[in-house]
């Protein structure tokens, strides 16, 4: 992988079909955040921050000071953090809030945060007067590689995950790095459960790299960290720019570990990590790629382990196959009553499927559950 592109300030281009193109920005600090607004536009219009209660003590200070000049008014909104608070009620204490501001169609919303509050903020712009412009300010690992870049928005609905969104891509992705620092070791193993994903689907040259500088990766080396997020932000692009609104089944791929990884995190009501789940989920669905035959013994058991380097879980507790299976049929990637699958043809290759039966996914949970007694041969982490 040819690494010497990547460089602080680099910006890469997200150009889809009937939208204006906008730019994922790379940084080292919130310095250049007011520059970049006022190319957007922002003077003379309103901009509120939508930020989370741990996100906010760190970083809301900063970013006002960056950009109280590129504005008229400058407010925050901040609730409380955590997937459980992703939903329409806090929807609707933004929307008071913005209409008590008197905001309008021109002026800005800004998310400070990670995914809860990026995909929040995205659809509460992607609906109020029936759409105004949206930056994000991604601070976790997870949105900086993935949820930020898109315009995938939407709350959770009764614990059924990203039940109610709309597409609305943002009109700037500006990346800190070093807010990376900051992250909590839970987070940013959460972020590593996305990261590689990206690899594993779309790139095998980039999944062996990952392998390769664990030990960097995890002292959060920031030259490594900046390759990190910029090539998982290209990978991202590149399926967003042929898929926009996951109608070719192109950005299908990008649901890798996320049919059972879902439906893991919804049974324990949360309780673990969004990339957590989707570390399980991909475990499961790589489980069920060896069993095909469309990848090597060897290779899922590397995947298997990766996630133990990346303090990533292998196994869980709790909800029985059945009651996972269940819940798959109530996942919003249902299609015609049929479960979309991702599968691995290959290290770097992956493919969309929807023959996966029943016995295939209860024989690949219960390779990962642990019942308290016995499991598979699969451990915790």
């Amino acid at each position: 992988m040819n690494t010497g592109k990547y460089r602080t300030g680099m910006e890469i281009t997200v150009q889809t079909e009937g939208n204006v193109p906008y730019k994922i920005c790379l940084q080292d600090s919130f310095q250049k955040l007011g520059n970049y607004l006022k190319t957007l536009g922002c003077e003379g219009h309103r901009i509120c921050i939508v930020t989370d209660s741990n996100v906010g003590p760190l970083y809301l200070e900063a970013v006002k000071q960056n950009i109280k000049d590129c504005c008229t008014v400058l407010i925050s909104y901040e609730l409380p953090a955590g997937e459980a608070n992703k939903t329409l009620d806090h929807v609707r204490e933004l929307y008071e809030v913005l209409i008590q501001a008197g905001f309008d169609r021109h002026d800005y919303l800004l998310t400070l945060g990670g995914g809860v509050v990026g995909d929040l903020t995205g659809f509460a712009a992607a609906t109020y007067l029936r759409g105004i412009r949206f930056i994000q300010v991604p601070t976790t690992l997870l949105s900086q590689i993935d949820s930020s870049i898109g315009g995938k928005t939407g709350v959770d609905f009764d614990c059924y995950k990203n039940m109610v969104g709309a597409f609305h891509q943002p009109a700037l992705v500006y990346i800190n790095i070093k807010t990376l620092h900051s992250l909590p070791d839970d987070q940013f193993a959460s972020g590593m459960g996305e990261l590689l994903k990206h690899g594993l689907i779309l790139d095998a040259d980039y999944y062996e790299w990952t392998l390769d500088h664990m030990s960097d990766i995890e002292d959060r080396k920031f030259s490594i960290l900046l390759i990190m997020v910029a090539r998982s932000c290209e990978l991202k692009k590149y399926v967003v720019e042929k898929d926009p609104k996951e109608t070719t089944g192109d950005r299908a791929l990008l649901n890798f570990g996320h049919t059972i990884g879902h439906a893991i995190e919804k049974l324990k009501s949360f309780e673990l990590l969004h990339g957590e789940c989707v570390a399980l989920g991909t475990v499961a669905a790589a489980y069920i790629s060896w069993k095909r035959g469309m990848i090597e013994e060897d290779e899922f058991y590397e995947i298997r382990d990766m996630n133990v380097g990346f303090y990533l879980p292998i196994s869980f507790e709790g909800p029985t196959a059945e009651e996972i299976i269940a819940a798959t049929k109530k996942d919003k990637k249902m299609d015609a009553g049929k479960i979309r699958f991702v599968l691995l043809e290959k290290l770097g290759h992956a493919v969309v499927v929807s023959d996966v039966t029943d016995a295939e996914m209860e024989e690949a949970i219960n390779f990962i559950r642990y019942d308290g007694d016995s499991m598979g041969t699969g451990y915790g982490k």
